[in-house]
């Protein structure tokens, strides 16, 4: 890239506001053809809004945008693709029952004399597939029968179909494993090298560095560096500037480890869990207090196994027992009388209600306890749920706004306090960091090992290696549906944990 071009992107004083909340308090950002232009910013620090006015999706009140050093007004996203801007959200808009011809074209078919040129789509997209280093990919295919990094691969695809020459990549490798990461970066230094220029949005600070050629930081609506070396600035700065403290990558301090009472009965123990094509059967033990960590690739059936343990997938084989008594297969009612408690990968699909308050978020799975003669406490509820909320710091502090308002970090948060007022034994976390910045990492960690010292059995699922070694006390490593390897966290670094899921070494 060189400096000197002149930007394909410019914005200049960019505001936007929300009732109540200042998103974009006078952003300056540019991007150049050719480069990662990286921005970073705790969740709420206003990227998400920055995106929507990049793609047209939201109008900025004040402001210049120029495309290329001419002043433009980008009204919508249709308006940003025909400039070359194309935007590949963290959940990918795809139409998962067409196919990826059908996908990469959608909206602006090939057509003669009113048909769609059907044979030409699929050409186009196996050039474009193949430009993209996957000629593997059919585009006859249908997109459900993707994996996740063949989705995204998909969404690129559409992108460079519309001619784009600037790319935002919202969390692209939240979930990828590491082969797919790497394969991630290849397309994109691909791109970058025939004059593309990319957005990245990640919170994983190493990825800045690898892949990155600058950085932008936005703090509280506020652009507070703008055009740092990605490759040389130093992590505590960049955290720093994000948080406006100095974080630390610690987790919290992990108890030493207790000596099992003879014959004490585990507050959640699997015997023999199986699901045919999923995961082979499985034996698992949790003492109250106590954090096991589940390690293993996208795909290796960690999810299912959480999914199955609480109800939601019924098992071929096997029972899950809370305090010794066995729960029914396959009941997710039965499992949260039972005591137990999930906070799912998919957090907007499959944890929230997006479009109610926080106050029902949080309270949804306790209502009976508001319930009188038929009708809602609301009072009782909104008092009960804001007394968690406040504990766990949510942000904003009001518990009559839309859950979809709030950032991912503040969003998990509800999640949490969920569960926090149901009272749980057991808590099932899947993915409980993914897409939230450093600050509030910290503060989940905090909560997390908090859990657990009152007694709380935690059962976590994580990509991130350093994640479920630094939580957990106890690990088991999971790859193809199989438990190749048990042991305490502390006997156990980074490097052989991706050993056994990748190489399926058996111990």
């Amino acid at each position: 890239m060189e400096s000197a071009q002149t930007p394909l992107l410019t914005l200049t004083g960019i505001t936007k506001s929300f009732p109540g909340v200042r998103a974009l308090d006078g952003v300056d950002l540019d991007v150049a053809p050719g480069e990662v232009h990286c921005l970073l910013g705790q969740n709420g620090a206003g990227k998400s809004t920055l995106i929507k006015v990049i793609s047209g999706a939201q109008p900025p009140d004040t402001g210049e945008l120029a495309w290329q050093g001419e002043t433009v007004a980008i009204g919508s996203p249709t308006a940003a693709m025909r400039l070359g801007i194309a935007t590949i959200y963290q959940e990918l808009d795809l139409v998962e029952h067409l196919s990826v011809a059908e996908n990469v074209h959608l909206g602006h078919e090939a057509s003669s004399a009113g048909f769609i040129r059907r044979g030409a789509a699929r050409s186009a997209t196996a050039a474009l597939l193949s430009r993209l280093g996957h000629p593997e990919i059919s585009p006859d295919r249908i997109v459900s029968t993707l994996s996740a990094a063949g989705r995204q691969v998909v969404s690129m695809a559409r992108a460079l179909s519309h001619e784009a020459r600037l790319i935002v990549m919202d969390e692209p490798s939240a979930v990828l494993d590491p082969d797919e990461v790497g394969n991630l970066f290849r397309i994109v230094r691909d791109l970058t090298a025939e004059g593309v220029a990319i957005v990245y949005i990640s919170h994983r600070l190493e990825e800045i560095r690898e892949i990155g050629d600058r950085v932008t930081v936005l703090k509280d609506g506020r652009a507070v560096a703008r055009g740092l070396p990605a490759g040389t600035t130093e992590t505590r700065e960049i955290v720093a500037l994000m948080t406006g403290r100095d974080i630390e990558y610690a987790f919290p301090e992990r108890p030493a480890p207790k000596a099992r009472e003879s014959g004490a009965t585990p507050v959640l123990a699997v015997e023999g869990l199986s699901r045919r094509g999923e995961f082979a059967p499985l034996d698992l033990q949790i003492q109250a207090g106590e954090i096991v960590g589940l390690a293993g690739l996208v795909g290796s059936g960690r999810s299912e196994v959480l999914e199955t343990i609480y109800g939601a997938r019924r098992p071929d084989t096997g029972r899950v027992l809370v305090e010794g008594r066995p729960l029914r297969p396959g009941n997710v009612t039965a499992a949260v009388r039972a005591g137990l408690g999930l906070a799912p990968e998919e957090r907007k699909g499959q944890g929230l209600f997006l479009l109610d308050s926080v106050t029902r978020n949080v309270s949804i799975s306790s209502l009976p306890r508001f319930s009188r003669g038929g009708w809602i406490d609301r009072a009782g509820e909104r008092g009960a749920a804001a007394g968690f909320t406040q504990e766990l710091s949510l942000r904003p502090a009001n518990p009559d706004v839309q859950i979809r308002t709030l950032s991912g970090g503040n969003q998990q948060k509800a999640v949490l306090a969920r569960w926090l007022l149901r009272h749980c034994k057991v808590l099932l976390l899947d993915e409980p960091t993914r897409g939230v910045d450093v600050g509030a990492r910290a503060e989940l960690y905090t909560l997390i090992r908090r859990l657990a010292d009152d007694g709380v059995a935690v059962l976590l699922v994580s990509s991130e290696i350093p994640e479920v070694l630094g939580l957990a006390d106890r690990v088991l490593v999971l790859r193809e549906g199989q438990v190749v390897h048990t042991a305490p966290a502390r006997e156990l670094d980074e490097h052989r944990v991706l050993d056994l899921v990748m190489e399926g070494s058996q111990a």
